[in-house]
C-alpha cells in the first residue's frame, strides 16, 4: 500500500467489540512475485464463531471473507482449515509469519500475515468471548423454527 505505515494498525471500533485490525499483508503471485494487500478483520461478539476479513488491493475491488476464529487462531501454530479456507505458519525467514489460503470454485488465492499482531487480535476477541462459550445463550428452538 502508499506511503510508510506500520505492518498493523488499530482503529476505534464498536464499544462492544475489539479494534478491527487492518494489516498490510501481501498475496503472493508467485516464487518471485507478491502483491500488497490490505486486510481488515472484524470480530461481532454477537457472532463470535467467525471473524469478518475484508482484502483490499489498492485501485482494485474488495472481497470479504467470514473465517472461523477457532481456524485463524489454530492456524497460527498448526495446519488449520479443510476445503476453502486453509491457514498454518510459515517455518521459512526471520519473522513470524502464518499462510492464509483461500479457494472459491477454480481460483485460489495465498496471503502471507505477520502473525503477532493477528495473535494478540485474536487473543483480545477470546476475552470478549471465551472458547466453548461462543453459542451460551442462543435459543436452538427459536433458531430451528427458523426464528432466531
Amino acid at each position: 500500500m502508499s506511503g510508510k505505515r506500520s505492518g498493523a494498525q488499530a482503529r476505534r471500533g464498536a464499544a462492544h467489540g475489539p479494534l478491527p485490525l487492518t494489516l498490510d499483508i501481501e498475496r503472493v503471485l508467485g516464487v518471485a512475485a507478491r502483491q500488497p494487500v490490505r486486510a481488515e478483520f472484524r470480530f461481532d461478539p454477537e457472532s463470535p464463531s467467525a471473524v469478518c476479513v475484508e482484502f483490499l488491493v489498492e485501485g482494485g475491488p474488495r472481497a470479504s471473507w467470514r473465517i472461523g476464529r477457532d481456524l485463524l487462531r489454530q492456524g497460527l501454530s498448526s495446519m488449520s482449515g479443510l476445503g476453502s479456507v486453509r491457514m498454518w505458519p510459515s517455518s521459512a525467514g526471520e519473522r513470524a509469519a502464518a499462510w492464509l489460503q483461500l479457494a472459491s470454485g477454480d481460483m485460489a488465492a495465498l496471503f502471507e500475515l505477520p502473525a503477532p499482531p493477528l495473535a494478540a487480535w485474536l487473543d483480545r476477541t477470546y476475552r470478549l468471548v471465551p472458547a466453548g462459550s461462543e453459542f451460551t445463550g442462543v435459543d436452538w428452538d427459536a433458531a430451528v423454527r427458523g426464528g432466531g
